[in-house]
């Protein structure tokens, strides 16, 4: 017998899910101005792998909430809302180039392979600082964000955090990790 690769919940853990969701976008309504639950509820329950990641994100501390509704592609985006980069996400460097570029001190994974595993991206610059909007998030930590190409061929890498009223996005080396750098994921439903 082969074990299924489907990531999909158990219906208790769904159901569970549905309400934290639903308790956090009832708390935050400034998120989603003009958005229903009802509606958001039912693409998440037709759409079970979507679910799967956001149990993800909320398990490794993002405290996913609906954010915004893209009218052309009809898709909800979940973005990570914790006050703080995800605790469960941190201390990875950038990509898997970069970690096999390490040659000591080698941190446990990298930020694109767990987002990818977890069925989400990185948050752009534009979706980041979308998301300050909306509050006051990474005044302690820091989050990588989706760097461009021509960046990361370079060898360098983009990440945001929020002080002094104002979104500062910096670079740094691939291959560096910090024990306040986590990432903030999009999940589009």
């Amino acid at each position: 017998m082969t074990k299924s690769t489907k990531k999909e919940l158990a219906p208790d853990q769904s159901q569970e899910l549905l309400m934290v969701l639903q308790t956090r976008f009832e708390k935050n309504k400034n998120r989603h101005e003009n958005l229903e639950w009802t509606t958001i509820q039912t693409k998440l329950e037709i759409n079970p792998e979507k679910l799967w990641s956001l149990n993800e994100m909320e398990n490794t501390g993002g405290e996913p909430d609906v954010v915004s509704h893209d009218k052309k592609t009809d898709e909800f985006l979940f973005y990570d809302c914790a006050t703080e980069s995800p605790q469960g996400r941190r201390s990875y460097c950038y990509d898997q180039e970069a970690l096999e570029s390490r040659k000591k001190f080698k941190p446990e994974n990298n930020a694109l392979d767990v987002a990818a595993a977890m069925g989400i991206s990185l948050l752009t610059e534009a979706e980041y600082k979308e998301l300050q909007q909306l509050g006051n998030f990474d005044t302690k930590t820091s989050s990588w964000i989706k760097t461009p190409a021509a960046i990361r061929k370079l060898g360098g890498t983009l990440f945001c955090d929020f002080r002094y009223n104002t979104v500062f996005v910096y670079h740094n080396g691939a291959d560096s990790y910090y024990a306040a750098r986590g990432f903030r994921g999009v999940l589009r439903v």
